[in-house]
């Protein structure tokens, strides 16, 4: 089980995600911009963050550039549908900033459950 931070500003696919995540049995946390997920994010330390990349107030790419800097180990999947353009280079640039798994939006629930199990440290 991970403890997930889950920042996207869709209440819809925030729910969505959620769902599928505590199916798998991850205990998730939610937050609507990447203003709101900082502060989430130093009052409860999880293991793995996933983000959308557009948002209001503060955008993904701010907040994985903050998350790294503040704390350098944490575990990042960025996602994206590319906003109203379809531009999908916001997910190369999340990646290059150190997002661990990039996922464009659509996705499959199984793909995001995958990747944060591939980011769980495994048992010794």
């Amino acid at each position: 089980m991970a403890r997930i931070l889950l920042i996207d500003d869709d209440a819809t696919v925030r729910y969505a995600l959620k769902q599928v995540l505590e199916r798998a049995g991850h205990q998730v946390e939610e937050a609507n911009d990447g203003m709101v997920g900082i502060e989430k994010y130093n009052a409860t330390h999880p293991d793995i963050v996933v983000t959308d990349i557009i948002m209001p107030n503060q955008e993904g790419i701010e907040t994985i550039i903050k998350l790294k800097r503040m704390a350098p180990e944490v575990a990042i999947i960025a996602m994206s549908g590319g906003g109203r353009t379809g531009n999908r280079d916001f997910l190369a640039m999340a990646e290059k900033l150190g997002a661990a798994r990039v996922m464009p939006k659509p996705f499959r629930p199984r793909e995001l459950v995958e990747a944060v199990k591939a980011l769980l440290p495994t048992a010794a």
